[in-house]
């Protein structure tokens, strides 16, 4: 937007506290380890699911940009990162005067 960077990164089955976001020299980075484990019994059979592993990306971000006002929320497995843009990036209307 005008006003914000917005960056929406998915990670369903996954709670906040799983999940590390940083922000350093303008490279955004989220990071964390997935977990899961389902078993069950039912008759003459059992079914176990496991799926685990780490993630990491890094996204980098233009150099004027606001790093103390980053907000990040999650909910229903979905992270959202609002990163203003500093003052100086945004964009004005600049006044045309005529020459006469």
């Amino acid at each position: 937007t005008d006003d914000a960077f917005t960056l929406h990164v998915e990670l369903p089955g996954m709670s906040a506290e799983d999940v590390d976001l940083s922000l350093e020299d303008n490279v955004l980075t989220v990071s964390g380890e997935r977990n899961f484990y389902d078993e069950s019994d039912a008759e003459g059979f059992r079914r176990i699911e496991r799926r685990f592993g780490k993630f990491h990306r890094a996204v980098r971000l233009p150099d004027r940009v606001s790093p103390d006002k980053v907000e990040a929320s999650y909910k229903d497995g979905i992270l959202t990162v609002v990163v203003p843009k500093a003052e100086e990036a945004k964009p004005r209307k600049i006044a045309v005067s005529s020459g006469a």
